[in-house]
């Protein structure tokens, strides 16, 4: 029975001695794991698992990431106008020149020193720019010998006949009669043409 009990206690001896070396030598070989390179001749293969590896990966998701936005042929490009007298801002929408075409947001700036990048986009590019001054786009709609006449106003607060528009103020509306007759103001070309066709 005592031999039995030796026996037995010495098997669960040696079970346990295995497993505690097979404990300790299982980290070991995960950290060499992580660092395997196999060399053919002078040329070394990375595996994806390598710190080489992770660098070079690294820094090619950083040379992505730094790429330039650049313009677009069907890009758009917007010049906004503000003018601090008249305290206006006028804008024109035109489509990007072709020699403007797959540039850079500092290749555009080179291009128009006078404006600020106010956006840059690879379909739109706003250019912005600030000056004294009025816009020139203050108009008077006045009545003139029964027809509606439209008058610019200079930065003096002259003004100067612009355009006779063919419509009469016979008919319209008595309240648009009294304010003809002392002169509408209306500033920038929307607003201008928006009255005028009202009267129509």
């Amino acid at each position: 029975m005592n031999k039995t009990i030796v026996t037995m206690i010495s098997i669960i001896i040696v079970i346990a001695a295995i497993l505690t070396a097979i404990a300790i030598d299982i980290p070991n070989q995960d950290d060499n794991s992580s660092k395997i390179e196999i060399e053919i001749g002078e040329e070394k293969i990375l595996d994806d698992c390598t710190d080489e590896y992770k660098e070079m990966e690294y820094e090619d998701t950083i040379k992505a990431n730094t790429q330039e936005e650049k313009t677009s042929p069907n890009c758009s490009i917007i010049t906004k106008m503000y003018y601090q007298k008249c305290g206006h801002t006028k804008s024109e929408y035109a489509n990007l020149p072709q020699e403007l075409v797959n540039l850079a947001r500092r290749q555009i700036q080179e291009k128009y020193p006078e404006y600020e990048i106010e956006s840059f986009a690879s379909n739109e590019v706003i250019l912005y720019q600030q000056k004294e001054g009025e816009c020139g786009e203050h108009y008077m709609v006045k009545d003139k010998e029964g027809m509606v006449i439209i008058y610019q106003i200079l930065e003096d607060g002259s003004q100067i006949e612009l355009e006779t528009t063919g419509i009469t103020t016979e008919y319209l509306p008595e309240t648009d009669k009294i304010n003809m007759k002392n002169g509408i103001q209306v500033n920038g070309k929307q607003e201008l043409n928006q009255l005028i066709e009202d009267f129509e």
